[in-house]
């Protein structure tokens, strides 16, 4: 059958020993969890208000005001809470990997420090006393700290080797980048082309991985984002692909729109070590690299990387985008996967040009397209384009461990640790 099972997020390579709570707070979890789920949006929704009027800096310069505005990122800290505690009271001596390596490659890409965890903890801790109220008795709350302190501690070690890993100081990830090359790609999107300004080498990386990005905005604050290298692993001079996004009033955009209007050849820039656990694991295997929009520019260093192996087993390019003119590093697409021995390349358009087939119109559908046995499958664009293209892989027979997925926003989605891939 396609997609033969892998271990759970063979990238995490950190031998942490088994998560356990303590017997009664693991009574005390499982039996107050369902009251704490149905709270838990309203509770970390208090959390953030409560550390942001104490602390104002991190929403101005650590946290995504955008993500802030819209909700996104008090669900996905929720979604987070709820899923590790979850895994500890059904699979007491395991650990969810995924969500730690996830969570812990992106605090590291911030330059999230040990220091910051027992300020969460106290506004938490204050959250959910004042939303539970009398149910947050002294049992309850000693073994909900539990839950986050053996979160935290087990993020804080990720996070400390991950940092080792790199060369730098725990927390110490920035370093100034001067921009080489400016390239308009469509009209929405622009590549930069970036190298050290300080002289150093460039630190390596792994095709898939991202860089955070740190730009100074009008108001003074400090706002990051998290793109992807575009380039294969060895390349001194990084790019990385930047699409402008909603431009309106607000904090949707501000970064991309800084980048687009202010940022060109010669400027400087902040910018993070390469983190991320979304990287190719084996070179000798059938892959399917399937994109939407943006989520092309991992797809790009993975086949930057494939050609440079001299990879011989098929490689499946799929991408989806509005139109041609839409497509970024189109060009680099197609001259990589023509490079590769077996390398198909099937793409999908919503507006299509010319004389352009109907059933390669719209969505994309993989019905008629060969899945070989044992593929590994990566995904990256808008959450609904990987939702139907994980669902017709696994309609096709594919593992649920063999489908691996990466989005920059704070989704659901990628809390989940039940073996269904990462």
């Amino acid at each position: 059958m396609p997609g033969s099972p892998m271990p759970l997020n063979a990238n995490l390579r950190y031998q942490l020993g088994p998560l356990m709570l303590s017997q009664k707070s693991a009574e005390t979890v499982r039996a107050t969890l369902p009251a704490v789920g149905e709270a838990i949006g309203t509770i970390t929704e208090l959390f953030y208000r409560k550390l942001f009027e104490a602390h104002p800096e991190l929403l101005r310069n650590l946290f995504n005001r955008a993500n802030q505005a819209a909700g996104t990122q008090r669900q996905a800290l929720a979604g987070a809470i709820a899923a590790f505690a979850t895994a500890l009271v059904e699979r007491p001596g395991t650990r969810p990997d995924a969500l730690l390596s996830r969570i812990a490659h992106k605090h590291a890409s911030l330059g999230v420090s040990a220091a910051q965890y027992p300020v969460v903890h106290r506004h938490l801790s204050a959250a959910i006393a004042e939303v539970l109220g009398d149910a947050a008795t002294e049992e309850v709350t000693a073994a909900w700290d539990e839950v986050y302190w053996l979160m935290a501690n087990a993020l804080t070690e990720i996070e400390r080797r991950l940092y080792a890993e790199q060369g730098v100081l725990v927390g110490g990830t920035w370093r100034p980048w001067e921009v080489a090359e400016r390239i308009r790609e469509t009209a929405d999107v622009v590549t930069f082309r970036i190298r050290p300004a300080d002289g150093r080498p460039a630190p390596a990386f792994r095709a898939g991985q991202y860089v955070s990005v740190q730009v100074e905005l009008a108001d003074g604050a400090r706002q990051i984002r998290q793109y992807s290298l575009t380039n294969g692993p060895g390349a001194t001079v990084r790019s990385f692909s930047v699409k402008r996004e909603d431009t309106g009033e607000g904090p949707a955009g501000e970064v991309s729109g800084h980048l687009h209007g202010h940022v060109h050849e010669g400027d400087e820039l902040t910018v993070s070590a390469p983190y991320g656990d979304v990287v190719l694991d084996a070179t000798d295997t059938p892959l399917l690299l399937a994109s939407a929009g943006i989520g092309c520019t991992p797809m790009v260093a993975m086949l930057e990387e494939l050609t440079a192996g001299g990879h011989q087993a098929p490689v499946i390019a799929v991408h989806a985008d509005r139109s041609p003119a839409d497509h970024a590093l189109r060009a680099d697409q197609e001259r990589l996967v023509t490079k590769l021995a077996r390398g198909t390349a099937h793409t999908w358009y919503e507006r299509p040009e010319g004389d352009w087939p109907a059933e390669r119109t719209g969505r994309v559908d993989l019905s008629g397209v060969e899945i070989p046995d044992g593929v590994q499958a990566y995904l990256c664009g808008p959450m609904p384009f990987m939702r139907s293209v994980r669902t017709q892989l696994l309609e096709r027979g594919v593992h649920p461990s063999a489908i691996h997925y990466e989005v920059f926003g704070p989704d659901l989605w990628l809390t989940r640790d039940d073996g269904e891939g990462h």
